[in-house]
C-alpha cells in the first residue's frame, strides 16, 4: 500500500492559500512558505541548511509584522502597503527575499519535472536564472555550493511518495500554485516598485 506523500501531509500546499482580487492571505501563504522550506528536508544536505535559514528568516519577518498589526496584515500586499506609509520595509524586504527563494525552487522543480536531468543541474540553472543576480561574490559560492549538493532524483521523488503516478500529479498542482502567486507577488512589487533599495 502507497504511504501518504509529502504533499499530502504538509501543513498548507500553495493550492489552498486564497487570493481574492490579486491579494494573497498572509496566514495561509506563511504555512504554505513553512512547509516549502520542509521540502528542503527531504533533499538532505547540510548545503541547504543556509537556503532554509534565509527562508525561515524572511517568514519570520513577516509573521512578526502579522503579529504585531494584525488588521492592516490580512494581505501581503496591505503589509506592503502599510510599510511604504511608514517608511519601516523589514517585512517588506522579507517579502521580497523570500519570494526570489520561492522563484528559485519553483523553476527548479518546474525544470525537472519536465525533463530527466538530475536535481543538481535543474537547481544549477534556476539560480542562474534567478538568485544569483541579487547576491554577491560572498554569497554566490554558498549558494552554488547547495545547489550541486542535491540528492540524486529518483532518491529525492521516492521520499515524497511510494507512488510516483500519484507524486507528479500533486506536485504539478502545487507547483502551479505556487508559480502563480509567485507571479503575483512579483508583479505587485514591480507595480510599485516596492522592492527599491531592498
Amino acid at each position: 500500500m502507497a504511504t501518504p506523500t509529502f504533499f499530502v501531509t504538509m501543513k498548507r500546499s500553495f493550492a489552498d492559500v486564497p487570493v481574492e482580487a490579486g491579494r494573497v492571505s498572509t496566514t495561509e501563504f506563511l504555512e504554505a512558505a513553512e512547509s516549502l522550506v520542509a521540502l528542503f528536508d527531504l533533499l538532505a544536505s547540510t548545503a541547504f541548511s543556509v537556503v532554509q535559514m534565509d527562508m525561515n528568516g524572511n517568514i519570520k519577518k513577516i509573521r512578526d509584522r502579522q503579529l504585531a498589526n494584525p488588521i492592516i496584515s490580512a494581505t501581503l500586499q496591505d503589509i506592503v502597503l502599510s510599510e511604504k506609509v511608514n517608511k519601516n520595509k523589514t517585512a517588506t524586504q522579507g517579502l521580497l527575499w523570500l519570494t526570489r527563494g520561492l522563484h528559485l525552487t519553483a523553476v527548479a522543480l518546474r525544470k525537472n519535472i519536465e525533463s530527466t536531468e538530475e536535481l543538481n543541474e535543474s537547481f544549477t540553472k534556476a539560480y542562474n536564472e534567478t538568485l544569483i543576480k541579487f547576491h554577491n561574490m560572498v554569497v554566490r559560492p554558498v549558494f552554488k555550493l547547495a545547489m550541486k549538493a542535491c540528492p540524486y532524483r529518483k532518491d529525492f521523488y521516492a521520499k515524497l511518495g511510494s507512488d510516483y503516478d500519484a507524486v507528479k500529479e500533486q506536485l504539478l498542482t502545487w507547483l502551479a500554485a505556487l508559480e502563480q502567486i509567485v507571479k503575483i507577488i512579483q508583479d505587485f512589487y514591480d507595480s510599485g516598485n516596492y522592492g527599491k533599495g531592498l
